[in-house]
């Protein structure tokens, strides 16, 4: 397809199927992430993983991710934005095949960042290219498509992840993104149109070089400080975001072709947009952390099986789509996107419920509203973001949705991850001390450390009293295998209470953990519904201060 989408007078009519495409590279992106928590167990195994190399594995795909988005959506409305989505791709391909061919945790760091280089030149074009190649009356009903294509990447690559891993390895999960990269790249090619913007100003290079130093520190900040410790990284990330950000703003204030336009911020609808696309992945990717966890550690669920009940999400988050393009425009996106949130904010209440004795039929219903909740808010939110973009930025507009999300999905797993780890470990030590288990030296700071951590222990002791009973069959005298006997059932004993200390102590930090998600999200609905305006059917208009050259558009009156 070589004729460009501007030039056309009429709508594109393969439009539909270049849509299929751009979700399809969303979908895998989107997927490398929820993927790699069911893989995690199996990496970790294979390649000696500590805590910290497991965390920056799953986390070196974050920080490029969101630190380049807006200086590369940017670079594609100028150049190409077809092209930076193919050129995504490749990158994306190439750092699937390494990640799957490395033996190292710096091997795998290393692909992954590779990966989210390429994912941050893919997600802003996806978004442009579907603003630039739908009319603005069909592009909210495929804006909703390609959220709920989102949403249905997050519980897919727990699915994918899982059928892979009943007969091949981790680096499998790696392997599967390049077979649909390449389909999405020949489909780009051939069905979606060569797209970019029409001026020629030069790039704000400066004001997209400030933007990857403070967006990347503050990403560092988010991963290195919950997790290991305010120490000096962490401070140091957190001081050169603060500089980085405020040098930005005055840089892109006085620029007079800024790469963002920070005075849209001042805008009600577009701040509140940008602000609950932040709020609702914080509470999505936070609540998927530990979900998937409890599923496979507690329940014993194996990785297709977590997989598989993750399902309901997915067909919720259709639902939801579906009905934010019928309520919208009849409600309105601020009823819309505040319902959404509530919802979202009694689906992580529900979780609140969680104890030792729960069963997977306790996670459906919070599943099932999660995933409504995610349909409802997160459309009207994107297409109100991208609406209030000329067509000259729209990979930059892109660029600002998917750094909300991912800035939002970094906190979440941050912060709620961090509560979980502090409220499972005081948890723990006090079940442990209540059953009375006599547990060997070091045993309870090591289980401490994950609820993984704290079944290995169990598995060892379990181990342990095994290996001494058969000594005890072994041994020479009636007094001799006695005396084992009992180290073994003392041990056996050990190995049984301690599992049932660890998945009671894990249940209770989901529930303490939800409970502080919820309040939030609660909180952050409140504050969503203060900013954003009543019922409006277009986009919010350019701010005042704006380039000229950037065009104007018309807020339509309010009903």
């Amino acid at each position: 397809m070589n004729r460009p989408v501007e030039e056309m007078k009429q709508p594109y009519a393969r439009r539909w199927w270049a849509l299929l495409v751009l979700c399809l590279s969303l979908l895998i992106i989107v997927m490398a992430n929820t993927a790699l928590t069911v893989a995690a167990p199996d990496m970790t195994k294979d390649l000696g993983l500590s805590s910290s190399d497991l965390q920056w594995v799953i986390d070196g795909y974050t920080v490029p991710y969101a630190a380049l988005m807006l200086l590369l959506g940017a670079i594609g409305d100028k150049y190409s934005r077809r092209g930076a989505l193919v050129l995504g791709l490749v990158v994306f391909g190439a750092g699937s095949v390494a990640g799957s061919l490395v033996d190292s945790s710096g091997g795998v760091i290393a692909a992954r960042a590779v990966m989210g280089f390429g994912a941050a030149m893919i997600m802003p074009a996806t978004l442009s290219l579907l603003a630039a190649t739908f009319p603005k009356a069909e592009r909210a009903k495929a804006i909703v498509l390609w959220t709920a294509t989102a949403g249905l990447a997050i519980a897919a690559g727990p699915l994918v992840a899982g059928a892979l891993l009943q007969n091949h390895g981790w680096a499998s999960t790696f392997l599967i993104n390049v077979p649909i990269a390449a389909v999405a790249i020949i489909g780009a090619l051939v069905l979606v149109p060569p797209s970019k913007a029409g001026h020629s100003n030069r790039i704000d290079y400066v004001g997209g070089a400030l933007s990857v130093v403070w967006t990347g520190a503050l990403v560092y900040m988010i991963i290195q400080g919950p997790h290991f410790g305010w120490d000096a990284k962490a401070i140091s990330a957190a001081v050169v975001a603060g500089v980085g950000l405020l040098a930005f703003v005055a840089w892109e204030l006085r620029h007079p072709h800024p790469i963002l336009n920070v005075r849209r911020f001042l805008d009600r609808r577009f701040a509140g947009s940008n602000l609950a696309v932040a709020l609702f992945f914080l509470a999505v990717f936070g609540a998927f952390y530990y979900l998937t966890q409890h599923l496979q550690f507690v329940l014993g669920y194996n990785p297709l099986e977590t997989g598989v009940r993750m399902l309901p999400l997915a067909g919720a988050v259709f639902v939801g789509s579906a009905l934010t393009g019928y309520l919208t425009p009849r409600i309105g996106m601020k009823i819309t996107v505040s319902a959404g949130m509530v919802a979202g904010t009694v689906a992580l209440a529900l979780l609140t419920r969680v104890d030792a004795s729960s069963s997977y039929g306790d996670f459906v219903a919070p599943l099932i509203i999660l995933g409504l909740a995610i349909g409802l808010a997160l459309s009207p939110c994107t297409d109100a973001i991208m609406g209030a973009f000329p067509e000259s930025e729209l990979g930059v507009g892109g660029a600002v949705n998917d750094t909300s999300l991912e800035l939002g999905g970094s906190l979440g797993i941050a912060i709620l991850g961090s509560v979980l780890a502090s409220s499972y470990s005081s948890k723990l030590a006090d079940a442990a001390s209540a059953s009375g288990a006599k547990l060997p030296d070091g045993t309870l700071d090591t289980a401490q450390d994950s609820v993984g951590a704290g079944y290995a222990v169990a598995q060892g002791i379990g181990d342990k009293a095994h290996e001494v009973a058969g000594q005890a069959a072994k041994a020479t005298s009636p007094e001799q295998a006695a005396q084992l006997k009992g180290q073994a059932e003392q041990l056996a004993q050990g190995a049984h209470k301690m599992a049932d200390s660890v998945g009671s102590a894990f249940s209770d930090a989901v529930a303490h953990t939800s409970l502080v998600g919820a309040a939030i999200l609660g909180v952050g609905t409140v504050l969503v519904a203060v900013l954003l305006p009543r019922k409006s059917a277009s986009a919010a208009a350019v701010p005042e201060g704006a380039d000229a050259d950037e065009g104007v558009r018309e807020r339509e009156p309010q009903r």
